[in-house]
């Protein structure tokens, strides 16, 4: 199963970053993924390994060629991790505003 761990992982890689940016386009090939990026069309190939591993990016066969494209369910499973820390921002700020002022700052034993 693959978690939000795997996925912060993987997009902490600029080239990683970059590759997921231009599949936000459509599904492309590994040759057209390496253009312009500083890195060789193996090292690209490489790259969507990992991102595939994630579950950022899937993988489909057409005759020789093999098109990538951005797996929804990656990006899902990040949206909820940030939702939750969100909630969590929320909810100690909806506790800090409902603190009367002089209690604000006070540790409990």
């Amino acid at each position: 199963m693959k978690t939000y761990q795997d996925i912060l992982d993987a997009l902490g890689d600029p080239t990683r970053r970059a590759i997921l940016e231009r599949l936000r386009a459509g599904p492309l090939p590994v040759g057209v993924l390496a253009r312009d990026l500083p890195v060789s069309r193996p090292a690209v190939s490489q790259h969507l390994r990992v991102l595939r591993e994630a579950g950022l990016v899937s993988e489909r066969r057409a005759g020789t060629r093999r098109f990538y494209s951005i797996d929804p369910a990656g990006p899902a499973l990040l949206r909820d991790y940030a939702d939750r820390l969100w909630d969590l921002a929320l909810e100690r700020y909806r506790d800090a505003a409902n603190t009367p002022p002089g209690r604000r700052g006070r540790r409990t034993r």
